[in-house]
């Protein structure tokens, strides 16, 4: 990564993606909840208690922050978790009780696992959570992948992505409706009141994923696409391909760009290493993010809180942040 990369002023590297050189939205992702064995966690997150998670979720909104987020699995094999961990906390209650200790900080499911749930399901808890919490729910969405888990709670595997397509048509055409009517290719519904149903506003859809089709469909049917499990050189081959720039300048076009929210890997250090952080930052930024989904190298509490404010001094410094 050269001098410069993504400096303020700069066009994106990738056509179609809005220019964040206005604001670059930043979120993290909520310590403890998860324990991804591929970041080796430190101790205090294991034996983290719930007030240490409502601390962060908190100094994260006193600092800026845009979203805390919270994943979805029900089961994971035992055989699995040595790659996926074992802890997940359910992302509609965890994102209740953070909307009760919060109030402005965007509360993002990532990623609620379309398949496992009837999308009117969806519209129930999502819209409950968006009024109880006044509008800031983000309905973070991916086709799941592990099929064990699909299987024990008796769920189709395959074709889950036509599905999970039709599932992001319904929720949006029932979202903020007393009594929605959908006719669709896989759910069809009129005639029943779900009530809460999310307050009368559009429901911000962010597509999560690992593939090329990932991305479509965040191009067809979200507002914006947040893959996972890329390095940054993965991440340049596939966003520079011909094919996906005309997807996304395609997209575009209907005055709707797709907005890119990345998770850089590995974590980041930006309270030892600012000019560093700042350069691999720059790097995704010249991908054209407008987003960031970050985790910190951290070993206690307290650094974890200090990495979150140099991480929005150094957005500050780098002209990313309005």
């Amino acid at each position: 990564m050269g001098d410069g990369i993504g400096a303020a002023g700069a066009e994106p590297a990738v056509e179609g993606y809005v220019s964040l050189m206005a604001s670059l939205a930043l979120g993290i992702v909520t310590p403890a909840l998860h324990m991804n064995p591929r970041f080796d966690p430190p101790e205090w997150e294991v034996t983290a208690s719930v007030d240490d998670v409502v601390g962060v979720v908190q100094n994260a909104e006193r600092l800026g922050y845009d979203w805390v987020a919270c994943s979805e699995h029900i089961a994971i094999p035992s055989a699995a978790s040595t790659v996926r961990g074992g802890r997940y906390f359910d992302p509609f209650s965890t994102l209740g009780f953070f909307a009760a200790k919060t109030s402005q900080i965007g509360l993002l499911t990532h990623m609620t696992v379309l398949p496992y749930h009837h999308p009117l399901e969806l519209v129930k808890r999502l819209g409950t959570l968006d009024v109880l919490s006044g509008g800031r729910i983000i309905a973070g969405v991916g086709v799941g992948s592990l099929q064990p888990e699909f299987a024990l709670l008796g769920h189709a595997f395959d074709g889950r992505g036509e599905r999970s397509d039709d599932a992001i048509r319904a929720i949006r055409a029932a979202w903020g409706q007393r009594v929605p009517e959908y006719h669709g290719t896989h759910y069809d519904f009129e005639g029943f009141i779900v009530e809460p149903s999310g307050l009368p506003r559009e429901l911000d859809v962010w597509v999560g994923g690992r593939t090329r089709r990932s991305l479509r469909r965040a191009a067809e049917l979200g507002d914006a696409w947040m893959p996972f499990g890329f390095t940054l050189d993965q991440l340049t081959e596939l966003l520079t391909d011909p094919r996906v720039r005309e997807t996304l300048a395609a997209r575009a076009a209907t005055g709707r760009p797709l907005k890119l929210v990345l998770a850089p890997e590995p974590p980041i250090d930006p309270l030892a290493e600012p000019e560093q952080t700042t350069a691999f930052l720059a790097a995704y930024v010249a991908l054209g993010a407008t987003g960031l989904s970050v985790r910190f190298d951290h070993h206690s509490l307290s650094h974890y809180c200090e990495q979150m404010a140099a991480l929005q001094s150094a957005v500050r410094t780098a002209g990313w942040s309005s």
